[in-house]
């Protein structure tokens, strides 16, 4: 252990206390010991003190009880004689600090300087943590870096955030060094920053390294199960499970010491490009702990080896990078050299198995002009149509692999998609225009990826590229066929059609108890898989997280419960889940690891339900905001008369069936129901409930925004819910 590590970071320590107390002290001033303090839209209070002490800090007066921790913990100031060559004073010292930053930061919202401010985002709210915490789970964002500091210039900058995006990594900045920042550096060179592109400028002082640490911390809580003041488990679990790293790029001042001293406990390692004094010996990291020195060409590959992380990066013959790191990148009007559909020209987009013979594997055809034949800011129709043939491949198959065009295409840097079917836009960049990138290298992009994905039942994959309009119009009538007898097919699945359901444990590395069963009426809580994607991965990986499972014998058909799935459950909760309804919210109902679109919760005085989903910030009717409630319902737990799930859930038949259904809602938020409207309203005139007149009579933030406000507006409304037995 190096002394100078230990005495600077020990003062800086020190330092970052003293400037929590004294903004402490004046937010009490002007604000009063009982103003209340969060970081917005966020649950689980502040996030590091509540997960590693279990103060759940609510207002200004509870954070004197945090500063006691802090003095508690801070060390001696290092000299000669007090200075021990182990590492436990340290990393005491760096948990003190990261507290203290979040008293400055969480401070800083009630007194300034608003940590949100330009491309600064401070906090990450509920909504993200959601988004891009998922990325984590299925391995989409193999870990994060956070960079604290600049490089030398703009060049070396860009060059190593697209380092980092190229292997999938998200990149958390904050800090200064030489009077600008790694983000401000990013922003003068043109590149794009935020959570769509994983470039997450969270501020300019080092403080704010404690939302990278918080983000962390957060996850553990929401998708782990990991319960506040568990400090130890949640360390374990973030350097077993979050794979993150620090890059200080600049002079590592006391304050930098401290904060990576605090970033160690998590088992977050430090490289640096300056000659700081090393820590080589493992321990709490997995490898090294502080690693110095270090090339601006070399250091991305530097920190991903000292932090252990195994990325696949797929090689692809395009002009231009491709990683999933680019997929949230967006292309605007004055950054667009060409773009294609959005109901401005005609486009569609065609998956379709053929015979094998039909097929001529990494064929790609482009029929029609091409995008140099029009000027920047021209327009062009476009079909593409992706033919695939494998022993293994099915037509059920067809619009699972369809829409992963879109997120192949958005891989791509400079290359924009949105939608599928004939309502797909996208756009291609001036950049990437600049750089060579033509229709042939979207072929040659989804050839590569759809072996990359799903080589377990694709053998061959050739892409034929149309821009001649009256040949797109024609081809794209021949696709509306397939679309709606697609449609026809999945809608017309029930759970009584199929003998086998299929699990989902994709988030049991966030939530060890959490088993998703997913049937033909009941998706993933995610909103992300469904029976018919199940199944496909299943096909693609066999031992993969997508598992079938045989009903076996009807145990209870109203709740919805198989004597083989139960006995699945048990097995794979390692013991912890014994039952579990398909169909009812109160009896045995699904457990929930936290990536739900949505959460249900009984009224009790109306009879009913509310359902709130994630995007929605405000307080419910049940007393608790979107955040609190997913702390109650998430992590593996199961709460009978709350449950996580998917918005599509809502309009399926078996909606909480054993409760009365859809009957049972008479609170939804307006944008909620907008989102859901058209098929929601076809379900209740199935039912008999008058569509679009039920949909008037369900309440939402406009009419009642209590419990009591929500029984006055349903019974005014004449709600069918009053005619129904009570749920308990």
């Amino acid at each position: 252990m190096s002394k100078i590590i230990a005495s600077a970071a020990i003062r800086g320590a020190h330092k970052i206390a003293k400037q929590a107390e004294d903004i402490l002290s004046r937010a009490i001033k002007e604000k009063g010991k009982d103003c209340k303090v969060e970081f917005p839209n966020t649950g689980y209070y502040i996030p590091i003190i509540y997960s590693m002490t279990g103060i759940a800090v609510e207002k200004l007066a509870d954070f004197e009880d945090v500063m006691k921790e802090i003095k508690d913990l801070l060390p001696g100031l290092v000299d000669d004689e007090l200075w021990t060559p182990y590492l436990g004073p340290t990393l005491d010292a760096g948990m003190a600090t990261l507290f203290a930053e979040e008293i400055i930061e969480a401070c800083k919202y009630l007194i300034g300087p608003n940590p949100v401010d330009g491309i600064w985002l401070g906090a990450a709210d509920d909504v993200i943590l959601r988004e891009r915490g998922i990325q984590f789970v299925d391995g989409t964002a193999p870990g994060f870096a956070a960079v604290a500091g600049a490089a030398p210039d703009v060049e070396t900058a860009v060059n190593i955030a697209r380092k980092l995006q190229e292997r999938c990594l998200y990149v958390f900045m904050s800090a200064h060094h030489n009077g600008t920042t790694f983000a401000e550096q990013l922003a003068s060179g043109g590149v794009q920053l935020g959570w769509e592109t994983r470039l997450v400028p969270f501020g300019r002082e080092i403080t704010s390294a404690i939302y990278s640490l918080g983000f962390a911390s957060r996850a553990a809580l929401s998708f782990g199960g990991v319960k506040a003041g568990d400090y130890r488990r949640n360390l374990l679990y973030n350097k077993n499970r979050i794979f993150a790293f620090v890059l200080a790029l600049g002079k590592v001042t006391d304050e930098w010491y401290a904060t990576a001293a605090g970033a160690i406990n998590y088992g977050f390692p430090t490289i640096a490009d300056s000659d700081i004094p090393e820590i080589l010996p493992t321990g709490i990291c997995t490898y090294e702990h502080v690693v110095s020195n270090i090339p601006h060409s070399e250091i991305v590959e530097k920190a991903i080896e000292v932090r252990g992380l195994k990325i696949k990066v797929a090689k692809i013959d395009i002009p231009v990078a491709h990683s999933p790191a680019f997929e949230g990148e967006r292309i605007r009007k004055e950054e667009m050299y060409c773009e294609f559909g959005g109901q401005k020209t005609v486009s569609f987009e065609w998956l379709r198995m053929r015979e094998i013979g039909e097929v001529e594997d990494g064929k790609v055809e482009v029929e029609g002009p091409d995008v140099d034949s029009v000027e920047a800011g021209g327009k062009m129709p476009l079909g593409i149509v992706v033919e695939v043939a494998g022993r293994k491949m099915q037509t059920d198959f067809e619009p699972v692999l369809e829409r992963q065009i879109h997120t192949f295409m958005n891989e791509a840097q400079g290359l924009w998609h949105m939608g599928q079917r004939d309502l797909n836009w996208v756009r291609i960049s001036k950049d990437a225009a600049k750089a060579g990138f033509k229709l042939e290298h979207i072929g040659k992009l989804l050839h590569a990826m759809y072996h990359e994905q799903y080589s377990s039942i694709l053998d061959k994959v050739q892409v034929k590229i149309y821009t001649d309009e009256k040949q797109v119009a024609a081809l794209r009538e021949q696709a509306h066929a397939v679309y709606a007898e697609r449609d026809a097919r999945l809608a017309g699945m029930t759970d009584e059609d199929v003998g086998t359901f299929y699990s989902c444990t994709l988030c049991q590395s966030f939530a060890p108890n959490h088993v998703c069963i997913v049937s033909p009426e009941r998706p993933g809580l995610c909103g992300a898989y469904s029976w018919l994607d199940c199944r496909a991965a299943y096909e693609i990986v066999p031992t993969g997280p997508n598992q079938p499972i045989s009903k076996g014998n009807c145990i209870e058909p109203t709740i919805g419960q198989w004597d083989k799935i139960n006995a699945f459950v048990l097995k794979t909760s390692g013991g912890n889940v014994e039952r579990m309804s398909q169909y009812s919210m109160i009896t045995d109902p699904m457990t929930s690891c936290g990536c739900f679109e949505c959460i249900s919760a009984v009224l009790p005085s109306t009879g009913g339900i509310m359902i709130v989903n994630r995007e929605f910030a405000e307080m419910t009717p049940c007393g608790m905001k979107f955040s609190t409630l997913a702390g109650t319902v998430g992590g593996g737990n199961q709460t009978p008369g709350f449950i996580g799930h998917s918005k599509h859930y809502i309009n399926s038949r078996k909606f909480i069936g054993a409760e009365g259904g859809i009957r049972r809602i008479v609170w939804m938020p307006t944008m909620l129901k907008e989102e859901i409207k058209d098929t929601f309203v076809r379900r209740a005139e199935e039912f008999g409930l008058g569509g679009e007149e039920f949909l008037a009579r369900i309440a939402d933030e406009t009419t009642a925004a209590t419990e009591e406000e929500t029984l006055e507006f349903i019974t005014k409304a004449g709600h069918p819910v009053s005619s129904l037995e009570p749920m308990f």
